[in-house]
């Protein structure tokens, strides 16, 4: 599995506001498979109800093999 570069502030402002998971906030990009799985983790762990509807449909938008099941299911 190839590792993620980091995400330097220079390419984080580069990113139109579509590239992520809450735009009008610019929160949890979702550039890469990889991003956009852990945005669906973090806005599980710390996003508002609105904010995990709206990262969970733009992640399924962008990326339909992404779900968001739990293990063991």
């Amino acid at each position: 599995m190839a590792k993620s570069s980091k995400m330097t502030t220079r390419k984080r402002k580069s990113l139109p506001k579509s590239a992520f998971g809450v735009p009008s906030k610019r929160k949890y990009p979702l550039d890469t498979k990889g991003r956009a799985r852990n945005a669906l983790a973090r806005v599980a762990q710390h996003g508002t109800s609105s904010e995990k509807a709206q990262v969970r449909k733009a992640v399924k938008r962008k990326y339909p093999s992404i779900t968001n099941r739990k293990k063991g299911r």
